[in-house]
């Protein structure tokens, strides 16, 4: 079965096309710049990347494109698009979705109803399952939803203490994102250590551009540090995550800023970039810290710092932890920042391996605790595209 996952941005589509029987890649690619100039990086494993410029107003014309490069005769890897057998589409946000469904017409009008609470990432998803129709009319559309996995998080953890109707009226609770790569590396977790996932605690760090702590106890989702918006819990590349909801207010009223000002400082402006001044890249940020910018080094550690206060805190609702896994970009490439943030967490187990963190080849699933460490410290790469198309054969499997 070949399913073809597709993630929609604004301005934006990935995708990869997935043979599951052989459980691999056959093509993967991203459009850029829909609604500007328009261009196309498309990649087959083992073959040259073939990049170019094409005029792409909407998202129908990037499906098209996509569409066409992997049925050419030169650049394709299938004969025809009636051999993809579905499509799996990413959505941050699915509400009261609480697993991955076919789309028909009542799943796409509440995520049209829902853009208010999911205004960044809503609107470039529906229109990617839209274009998907367009062409693909008669090949099944399922929707992956990263809130989904946090379905089992009990009230306690997701209710905010703010007058309840706000919850009733406008849906104003914690939903978590990042959940389709939480729910895949904790099942990694479990396959390396070689028990069974309702047996383990485990804590998951999907720490990138965007940065989220999950923690999962008996193979469920209990707590997870984004919450409303993406914008909740760490430090991330331009976002503040969790700040004091008063500074806000003060700094609206000092600076006369109106809500969206402050939306834009918050998520755009903040982060690795506003403390430091110089990038929300980390890697740029670390080499500033060691040319001596204080500020870089200062971003850097709040960061840590923040990762290493919701570790313990997950260790402390769970009342123990089997694994701790490191996943996403800085998750599985940034050693330094493993170090910082596993370090000093003996009393709750977390002994890591400092050498084996500094040796562990990047891209691979590895260890990185001691010998004796009671938990498991693991980086294991993550695969969102993978896990949407599984969800998606299952569904359409069962039709």
């Amino acid at each position: 079965m070949k399913i073809l996952v597709v993630n929609a941005g604004s301005s934006s589509l990935k995708y990869q096309l997935f043979d599951m029987d052989e459980h691999k890649v056959l093509a993967k690619g991203l459009c850029e710049k829909i609604g500007l100039s328009g261009a196309i990086t498309h990649k087959r494993p083992g073959k040259p990347n073939y990049e170019a410029d094409y005029p792409m107003p909407t998202h129908d014309e990037a499906i098209a494109l996509v569409l066409k490069l992997l049925t050419d005769p030169e650049l394709g890897v299938i004969d025809s698009v009636d051999e993809i057998s579905a499509v799996g589409h990413r959505f941050a946000h699915g509400g009261k979705f609480t697993s991955s469904r076919l789309l028909g017409d009542e799943e796409m009008n509440y995520l049209e109803e829902i853009v208010p609470i999911n205004p960044l990432h809503g609107p470039p998803a529906i229109k990617g399952v839209k274009a998907c129709r367009k062409i693909m009319k008669d090949i099944p559309m399922v929707g992956v939803f990263d809130t989904s996995y946090y379905a089992t998080i009990e009230p306690k953890a997701y209710t905010y203490a703010l007058p309840y109707e706000w919850y009733e009226k406008y849906g104003v609770r914690r939903y978590g994102f990042h959940g389709t790569s939480h729910r895949f590396v904790a099942a990694e977790a479990a396959k390396f250590v070689g028990k069974p996932l309702e047996e383990l605690k485990i804590v998951t760090c999907h720490i990138g551009s965007g940065s989220s702590i999950t923690a999962t106890k008996y193979g469920k989702a209990v707590d997870t540090s984004m919450g409303f918006t993406p914008q909740e819990g760490l430090p991330m590349g331009t976002r503040c995550g969790s700040i004091d909801p008063s500074v806000i207010t003060f700094v609206m009223k000092k600076t006369g800023m109106d809500p969206d000002e402050m939306d834009t400082a918050m998520n755009k402006k903040s982060g690795l970039l506003g403390i430091s001044g110089v990038s929300n890249d980390a890697r740029e940020v670390w080499a500033a810290a060691d040319a001596g910018n204080e500020r870089a080094q200062l971003a850097m550690d709040v960061m840590c710092h923040g990762a290493k206060k919701i570790i313990g805190s997950y260790v402390a609702e769970m009342n123990g932890v089997d694994v701790l896994v490191f996943t996403a970009g800085l998750g599985e490439n940034d050693r330094r920042a493993r170090e910082i943030i596993a370090s000093d967490l003996d009393f709750l187990g977390i002994k890591l391996d400092k050498e084996k963190n500094l040796t562990l080849p990047r891209g691979i699933n590895g260890e990185i605790s001691t010998d004796d460490s009671p938990v498991k410290i693991l980086v294991l790469p993550t695969d969102e595209e993978f896990m949407i198309a599984a969800d998606t054969q299952t569904i359409v499997t069962a039709l």
